[in-house]
C-alpha cells in the first residue's frame, strides 16, 4: 500500500492503486475518491458511516425488488390490446433495468465531513496514513492531525500504532522539548479550536513555552530594540546551543521575536502563565517589547518602516497596546536607555489612540522608576490634546517626574534600613534627573504659552540636592523671560527665586551681573554672592602661599645631608638640580605673595565700593516705582545708567558658557541657603 500514489485534479483527489474507487468524501471544497477497505481499517468514524450507508442501500435494494415490474405490466395487458400490452411490458423491463444501474452506482458511498478540523489538507494526510503512505509530521500540522484524528476516533483500541498515538508522542518527544516548536504549534491550533482546547494542546504548548523561557538566560538576549543593531549582533554572535534547548540563544535568533505569529487571546494567555510561575521579569518584559515592537513598527523614533501589522481597526489596535502596557512589570527594567526610549514610544501611541488613564498612568509609572536612563529627546512628547495650549506635554513629565521622586524615597528608606549610606547609593541617578531636567526646562521655556505658574512648579518640583550648581537652571530662567517679556515684576522675581544663586558657578554670576532680563533684586543678590567667591578664593590663595615658605625648606635641608654624604665631597646632579629648582619655586612664591598684597588692598576697595552701591541702591528703590527700565521722572534712564553715571562703570552682555561639573557630593538644602543669606 506504501507504493500507492494520489493525484488532484482540479477539486478532486484521486488515489492511483489501479483499483476504482468505491467511496468519495466531501472535506470543503475538496472530493476524495477512496477506497472503503483502507479508511474503515484505521478509522472507526468512516467504518460506522460506511457501515450505516451501505446497510441504508442494501434495504433499498431489497424494496425495489419485492415490487417487480412483471406484475405491472400484467395489469396493463388485461386492461389494453394485445400488441399495447407487449409495448408496455417491454417498457416495464426497461424500467427495471436503469433501476437496477441505480442500485449499483449506489454502491458508491457518498460521505459528507463539514467543519473538519485542519480542512482538506489535514484530510488528505490522514487519507494517507490510512493507505500507510508515510507523513511527514511538522510542528505547524501535529496539532491540526491530533485533531483530525480524534474526530475520525483513529484510536489504539481500533487499530494499533493509529494517527492520535504517532501524533501525541510525536508531541511530547519534540514539539513540547523545543521552545520554537511550541510557539509554532501553538499558533497552528488557532485553525482548529475549540476541539485543540478540549484535548489540552493549547494549555500544554503554553505550559512547555513557560516552562523553556524560565530556562534561558536573559542576559543573552539580542538587545537593543532596533532591528540595525540586533542584525549586526547576530552576525557577531556564534550560536551556542541548538536543538532541544529552546533554539539558539543570544541575538542570534531571539526566540521570542516568534511570539508576534500569536493571536492576542493565546498571547494573554502565556504573559498570564509566565507571571503566574514568577519567571524572570526582564523575559517577560522581553517578550511584550518584542510583540509590540512587531505590531507597531514605527513606535520608536529609530524604526520608521512602513507598519506591516494585521491589526486593522483602531480598536483593536488600543486592545493590544494597553494589553502590553498593563502587564508590563512593575520591576525597574535592568537594561541600558535603550528600554526607557521605547517605553516612551508606547507612551506616545497611547497618547495618539486615546487608551484609558489607568493604562498611561501605569506606563508613567515604570517610566518614573527609571527616568535617569532617559535622554532629553524622549521628554519631549508633543500634546496631542486641544485643552493642552503648550507645543509640550509638561503635565505629562511632571507627573513622571513624581513618580521618579516617589521611588527614589522608597530606594532610600530601604537603604536606610539596611544599613547603607543614601548619598553614595542613589546620588548619581537624581543627579542625572536634575541634569535632564533642566535642559527640558530650557526646551519649553521658549513656549510662548507656557504660564509662569508652570515653568515654576517644574522648576521646583527637584529637591535642592538633585543639582550641584544652578548653571542650568539659571540658562532656562534665561531663556524663559527672554521669551516672555510681557510678564511682570512679580513674576520675574517668583521665576528667578527658583535659583539659588550662591550655588551659581564663578561664570554664570558674570553674565548674570550684566543680565538686563534679571530684576534688580537678584541683580544684588547675583552681586553679593559674586563677591563672596572671590574673597573665598582670594584667601585661599593667600594660605597657600603662605605655607609655601615653610614647606620650601625641607628640601634645602635634603640637599645638604646629600652633599655631606656625597662621595669626594662631589655634588650629585640630581640633587644640584633639585636645590635649584626649589630656590627659583622661593623666589616664584615671594612675587606671588606682594601680588596677594596688592590683591587684598583692592579687594577691600571693592568692598568699600560695593556698600556704597547698595546704599545708593536702596535710595533709587522708591524713587524706580518697580519699572524695568527706570521712572518717568529720570527721563527714561535705568538703575543701570545712573550707576554708570555715578560711579563710571558700564554693563556689558557676556555669553555664559559654563557647564556643570560631574562631581557628586552632598551640598546643603535651599532652606539653609536662604538662612545664611538672610544672616548675611
Amino acid at each position: 500500500m506504501a507504493a500507492e500514489k494520489s493525484s488532484s485534479k482540479g477539486q478532486a483527489w484521486f488515489c492511483t492503486t489501479g483499483l476504482p474507487s468505491d467511496i468519495i468524501v466531501e472535506v470543503d471544497d475538496m472530493t476524495f475518491h477512496l477506497h472503503k477497505f483502507p479508511l474503515m481499517s484505521k478509522s472507526k468514524n468512516l467504518h460506522d458511516l460506511i457501515t450505516e450507508q451501505e446497510t441504508n442501500a442494501a434495504n433499498v435494494v431489497q424494496t425495489v425488488s419485492e415490487s417487480s415490474p412483471s406484475d405491472k405490466g400484467k395489469q396493463i395487458a388485461e386492461n389494453n390490446d394485445g400488441g399495447d400490452a407487449a409495448a408496455e411490458g417491454g417498457e416495464g423491463e426497461g424500467e427495471n433495468q436503469e433501476i437496477q444501474s441505480e442500485m449499483q452506482q449506489e454502491d458508491h458511498c457518498h460521505i459528507t465531513l463539514p467543519d473538519f478540523p485542519g480542512g482538506s489538507e489535514s484530510f488528505e494526510t490522514a487519507a494517507k496514513f490510512c493507505y500507510g503512505v508515510k507523513i511527514d509530521l511538522s510542528a505547524t500540522n501535529v496539532a491540526p492531525l491530533r485533531c483530525a484524528g480524534e474526530v475520525l476516533q483513529m484510536t489504539e483500541e481500533f487499530s494499533e500504532d493509529n494517527l492520535i498515538s504517532k501524533t501525541e508522542r510525536f508531541l511530547s518527544q519534540h514539539v513540547f522539548r523545543n521552545l520554537k516548536d511550541s510557539i509554532k504549534a501553538l499558533k497552528s491550533c488557532e485553525g482548529v479550536m475549540p476541539l485543540a482546547e478540549t484535548l489540552g494542546i493549547v494549555q500544554r504548548c503554553i505550559d512547555a513555552i513557560a516552562s523553556k523561557a524560565a530556562l534561558v538566560d536573559p542576559s543573552l538576549f539580542g538587545w537593543p530594540v532596533n532591528d540595525v543593531v540586533t542584525g549586526e549582533i547576530r552576525k557577531k554572535t556564534p550560536s551556542k546551543s541548538k536543538g532541544g534547548g529552546g533554539g539558539s540563544a543570544g541575538g542570534v535568533e531571539p526566540w521570542f521575536e516568534d511570539l508576534y505569529i500569536l493571536g492576542l487571546d493565546f498571547f494573554k494567555r502565556l504573559i498570564f502563565t509566565m507571571r503566574d510561575q514568577e519567571l524572570n521579569p526582564d523575559i517577560v518584559e522581553s517578550c511584550l517589547i518584542h510583540y509590540a515592537k512587531k505590531c507597531f513598527p514605527g513606535i520608536t523614533r529609530t524604526n520608521r518602516k512602513s507598519s506591516s501589522s494585521s491589526i486593522a481597526s483602531e480598536a483593536e489596535q488600543r486592545e493590544v497596546l494597553e494589553t502590553i502596557i498593563m502587564n508590563l512589570p512593575f520591576e525597574k527594567s535592568s537594561r541600558t536607555s535603550t528600554t526607557t526610549r521605547f517605553f516612551f514610544g508606547l507612551l506616545r501611541t497611547a497618547n495618539i489612540l486615546n487608551a484609558s488613564e489607568a493604562c498611561k498612568a501605569a506606563l508613567e509609572r515604570k517610566i518614573g522608576a527609571q527616568l535617569e536612563q532617559a535622554t532629553l529627546d524622549d521628554l519631549l512628547i508633543p500634546s496631542y490634546s486641544y485643552l493642552n495650549e503648550t507645543l509640550y506635554d509638561v503635565d505629562c513629565i511632571q507627573r513622571i517626574l513624581a513618580y521618579f521622586l516617589d521611588s527614589y524615597e522608597e530606594r532610600a528608606i530601604e537603604a536606610a534600613e539596611s544599613a547603607v549610606h543614601v548619598g553614595t547609593l542613589r546620588s548619581p541617578a537624581i543627579m542625572l534627573v536634575g541634569k535632564l531636567m533642566d535642559g527640558y526646562l530650557s526646551e519649553i521655556a521658549s513656549d510662548a504659552n507656557l504660564k509662569p505658574e508652570r515653568f515654576h512648579e517644574l522648576a521646583i518640583s527637584l529637591p535642592d540636592y538633585a543639582r550641584l550648581y544652578d548653571d542650568g537652571l539659571y540658562r532656562a530662567v534665561d531663556v524663559y523671560l527672554k521669551a516672555h517679556p510681557w510678564i511682570s515684576e512679580a513674576e520675574r522675581e517668583k521665576i528667578c527665586g527658583v535659583m539659588d544663586f550662591q550655588k551659581l558657578t564663578l561664570e554664570a554670576c558674570t553674565h548674570a551681573a550684566q543680565n538686563e532680563r534679571l530684576p534688580l533684586r537678584a541683580v544684588v543678590q547675583v552681586l553679593f554672592f559674586e563677591q563672596l567667591q572671590l574673597r573665598h578664593a582670594i584667601a585661599g590663595t593667600l594660605l597657600a602661599a603662605d605655607a609655601a615658605p615653610l614647606e620650601s625648606y625641607r628640601p634645602s635641608v635634603q640637599v645638604d645631608d646629600e652633599e655631606r654624604g656625597g662621595v669626594g665631597g662631589a655634588t650629585p646632579p640630581a640633587a644640584a638640580q633639585d636645590g635649584s629648582t626649589w630656590r627659583a619655586a622661593i623666589r616664584e612664591n615671594q612675587v606671588l605673595r606682594l601680588d596677594m598684597d596688592g590683591m587684598r588692598t583692592r579687594v577691600h576697595e571693592l568692598e568699600r565700593v560695593c556698600s556704597t552701591m547698595k546704599k545708593v541702591i536702596e535710595k533709587m528703590g522708591p524713587e524706580s516705582g518697580g519699572g524695568r527700565g527706570g521712572s518717568a521722572g529720570s527721563g527714561g534712564v535705568g538703575w543701570r545708567g545712573r550707576l554708570t553715571k555715578k560711579f563710571g562703570c558700564k554693563f556689558k552682555t557676556q555669553v555664559c558658557d559654563s557647564h556643570e561639573p560631574t562631581v557628586v557630593d552632598a551640598r546643603k538644602g535651599r532652606n539653609q541657603g536662604n538662612q545664611h543669606r538672610t544672616s548675611s
